[in-house]
């Protein structure tokens, strides 16, 4: 018993940090960082939730849900991350499947499909209607949640790769600002922050998958990086799924979509293992910003949609 309860003690004390955190953020507010899941994984789940297909392999869903009408604005990239500014788009692109008659649920039944996806992952996101997008203002981060307890966060658990609240100052030169307006629930965020540059290797759902916004071409040994922002408005790669890929920038590699945004790569983690993610990205085609970043405010409570 004495063995018990000393094992029981070490657990709180290491436990401790986050069960601070916890009490702190607002009932209902969103984590620090946002849950993460890759393209590739959200993309096989939605597949199957709609009745489109129920395969296993990303580069079939993915394909799949984009003869249908069914991607992000630049198409699927298996390995970016789902953030709040792909939700809202998945939004408009399944609406305008179902409207369209293109898939076997109506506009309501398939929305909502999408909602249980979004949940199950951790981003349940829905559009804001006004179409307004919002710059960041010195306006004050100081709703919530404590800003000693972000940087506690930080210090502890390191930067996250997605956050709706304003990171500590001494970590804004690594983000970017996405003005993309969302609710959580009934909390409504101006936008979000992302790290310019990041590669992650975790566990999702018992299963190793690798988050990261750059990608490389192993036989032309080209590196290309998706810039977060400029995502948002237009200005980048095509993956799977683009209607008029002309509008993007070319890689000029011959079906890069597939092959180098979304295909197996070299170092691709197998299932079960996690090694030590890679930090070096380098040879990047599209360059960062300078790194200033200005405070937008951070989540205001609102009326329930």
């Amino acid at each position: 018993m004495r063995k018990v309860r000393t094992f029981v003690v070490c657990l709180l004390l290491l436990l401790m940090p986050a069960l601070l955190h916890a009490q702190e953020l607002k009932p209902g507010a969103p984590p620090i960082g946002q849950s993460m899941v890759n393209e590739g994984l959200f993309a096989v789940q939605l597949a199957s939730a709609l009745g489109v297909t129920t395969t296993d392999d990303e580069i079939e869903a993915e394909s799949r849900l984009g003869d249908l009408g069914i991607s992000p604005r630049n198409g699927w990239i298996a390995d970016y991350p789902v953030s709040p500014d792909i939700v809202v788009e998945l939004h408009r692109a399944v609406a305008d499947a179902a409207d369209a008659n293109r898939l076997p649920l109506g506009r309501v039944e398939a929305l909502k499909k999408l909602d249980e996806i979004a949940m199950e992952f951790g981003v349940p996101v829905a559009p804001d209607s006004s179409g307004r997008t919002y710059e960041p203002s010195a306006k004050s981060c100081e709703n919530y949640p404590n800003p000693a307890t972000i940087a506690s966060s930080y210090t502890n658990e390191g930067a996250p790769v997605i956050t709706y609240y304003c990171p500590p100052p001494d970590y804004y030169y690594l983000y970017t600002w996405v003005p993309c307006p969302f609710w959580w629930f009934d909390l409504w965020f101006p936008g979000f922050f992302i790290l310019h540059d990041f590669h992650r290797v975790m566990h999702v759902h018992r299963r190793v998958v690798v988050v990261t916004n750059h990608f490389n071409d192993v036989r032309t040994h080209r590196a290309f990086r998706v810039d977060p922002a400029a995502r948002f408005s237009g200005r980048t790669f095509a993956g799977i799924g683009v209607a008029r890929p002309g509008e993007f920038i070319p890689t000029g590699v011959p079906r890069s979509a597939e092959r180098i945004f979304n295909g197996p790569r070299p170092g691709r983690v197998p299932s079960g293992r996690m090694p030590a993610p890679s930090t070096r990205g380098g040879g990047i085609e599209l360059k960062p910003g300078d790194g200033s970043m200005t405070v937008p405010p951070g989540g205001g409570r609102g009326p329930r949609r």
